[in-house]
């Protein structure tokens, strides 16, 4: 696929790959003062302390569950298949990759609400996921497969190459014919990744993607307000100022 041109028309797009993969869709001011000996022995040289803008620290870009290289490999994987284009930011930027991160090291990766003993059965098409693997270590397992196959057919881990090859690696594993993984298909996996990549979009701010609730400002969302009794009989279309839950703690 052709490197992107950001003055080709929405239709051609990156984000065809999500069409195609079969879903449509104040900082702290401190003050410092300005000279001065660090030894103490010195008189300060200025009278006046210089404003510093410092960004607030956004405490969910921690990681809980993944290692760097499963991280870089997650955030390239998630921005292929929900890219930055002309309608606003993309996975990485949203933090796609550290709400993953949180879902894996939460009771959700490792099946706390569901029967996981055995005997194992291998299930119907009807049944969805039949599998003695917690999801988190199906989704290790996926990643690692996506270094093992860049670096056989690139030469180069998943993070390395290029956007077009991304799209064709991810392909492939959508695809689950011409690579396979040890206790899963790359089909299962791929398809967690991206219920997990437009769930990291859409979610609430608060569990680690969303960021600025920039995913709901994209389509024009109101997020969780706490109600519309106010507002519900009006006849114009309204446009809603996103909220979070966390806005409403406290409350």
């Amino acid at each position: 696929m052709p490197e992107k041109d950001s003055k080709q028309p929405v239709d051609n797009s990156r984000r065809n790959f999500l069409k195609n993969s079969g879903f449509a869709l104040g900082g702290l001011i401190v003050g410092g003062v300005i000279g001065g000996s660090l030894t103490g022995q010195k008189e300060a040289t200025t009278k006046e302390a210089e404003k510093v803008v410092e960004k607030p620290v956004d405490y969910n870009k921690a990681l809980m569950f993944f290692n760097q290289e499963q991280f870089q490999t997650t955030e390239a994987a998630v921005e292929c298949i929900f890219p930055q284009d002309e309608h606003g930011p993309g996975a990485k930027e949203l933090g796609v990759a550290y709400y993953i991160d949180h879902q894996l090291a939460s009771p959700w990766g490792i099946n706390a609400k569901d029967y996981m003993q055995g005997p194992f059965y291998k299930g119907s098409a009807t049944q969805g996921m039949q599998s003695p693997l917690r999801r988190a270590e199906i989704f290790t397992i996926g990643l690692q497969g996506l270094n093992t196959y860049s670096q056989q057919k690139y030469n180069k881990k998943f993070a390395e190459l290029s956007e077009a090859e991304h799209e064709e690696v991810l392909t492939v594993f959508e695809e689950g014919k011409e690579f396979q993984l040890t206790g899963t298909t790359t089909k299962e996996f791929f398809k967690m990744l991206r219920s997990l990549t437009l769930e990291g979009v859409y979610a609430d701010p608060m569990y680690g993607g969303n960021k600025d609730m920039q995913g709901w400002k994209m389509r024009k969302y109101p997020g969780n307000q706490m109600g519309y009794a106010k507002d519900i009989e009006k006849e114009e279309f309204m446009t809603i100022e996103p909220k979070s839950l966390h806005d409403h703690m406290g409350h």
